[in-house]
C-alpha cells in the first residue's frame, strides 16, 4: 500500500511534550507511523499492532531495514486480543484508524479492511486510549472532520480531553477535510489551529512543507 498523507501529517504532528519513554500504533499498516516517531523521538520502545498478515509481514520487514530496528516491534494481533493482557501503559497511543463510514466498499476486502471503520469502531479505539494510557499520557488521532464532534464526545465519556486540534484542508479554498487530534488525561483548553497542504497541484504551502520536509526526499 502506498503510504498517504493522512499517516504522514500524523506522524510529523504528533506532540511529543512529554518525552515519551514508550509509545503504541493501534492499526500500523506497513509501520510508516512508528517509523516516523522512532526517527522524531528518543523513546526506547515502540510497539505496533497489526491485524492484516500482508501489512504485519511489510512492517516488520520495514522496521528490522529501518536504523531504529532495536526499538520497533509489531504485534500480529487485533486490538481485542492485545488488551487482554496489557503488559504496559504507554506514554504515547497513536492511530491513523480505519474510518470510511459510508456504505461504500469494493471488491478489494484487504483495502477495504484499512479504510473502514468496522474494522476499528472508533469506541473501542478511545476504549484502548484510555485503558492503556499513562497518567502523562497522550493519545493522537487523525480523523474526517465531519466524526470531529462525535469523536471530541466519545473522548470526553472517558475523561480524555483535547489538548491540541489541528483542522487540515486541501487548498485554501476547499473545505476542511480531517481533524488531527491530540488528548491527554488533564483538562485545559486546547491549542485549535489550521493547516493547508497545498497552494495549488504539489505546490507545498511553507506550513506544510516545515512540518513533513524531515520525512521526505524531495521538498
Amino acid at each position: 500500500m502506498k503510504i498517504g498523507t493522512d499517516g504522514v501529517l500524523l506522524g510529523a504532528w504528533t506532540p511529543l511534550i512529554n518525552n515519551p519513554y514508550n509509545i503504541l500504533d493501534i492499526g500500523a499498516g506497513t509501520g510508516v507511523l512508528s517509523l516516523m516517531l522512532a526517527q522524531r523521538s528518543n523513546a526506547e520502545q515502540i510497539d505496533a499492532i497489526e491485524i492484516d498478515a500482508a501489512a504485519f509481514e511489510q512492517a516488520t520487514d520495514n522496521f528490522e531495514a529501518s536504523p531504529w530496528n532495536d526499538r520497533l516491534f509489531c504485534f500480529h494481533a487485533g486490538l481485542d486480543e492485545f488488551m487482554e493482557e496489557p503488559e504496559d501503559e504507554y506514554d504515547l497511543i497513536v492511530s491513523n484508524p480505519p474510518f470510511y463510514t459510508e456504505n461504500y466498499k469494493t471488491e478489494d476486502e484487504q483495502r477495504d479492511l484499512a479504510r473502514f471503520e468496522d474494522a476499528l469502531p472508533f469506541e473501542d479505539l478511545v476504549e484502548a486510549a484510555d485503558l492503556l494510557l499513562s497518567e502523562q499520557g497522550i493519545f493522537a488521532v487523525i480523523i474526517p472532520y465531519k466524526e470531529e464532534n462525535r469523536f471530541l464526545a466519545l473522548a470526553a465519556s472517558f475523561e480524555l480531553y483535547p489538548l491540541q486540534i489541528t483542522r487540515v484542508k486541501g487548498t485554501p479554498t476547499t473545505e476542511i477535510k480531517r481533524s488531527l487530534l491530540a488528548f491527554s488525561r488533564i483538562q485545559q483548553t486546547p491549542l485549535i489551529d489550521e493547516l493547508t497542504i497545498e497552494i495549488s497541484r504539489h505546490e507545498y504551502t511553507p506550513e506544510y512543507i516545515k512540518l513533513t520536509q524531515d520525512f521526505y526526499l524531495k521538498m
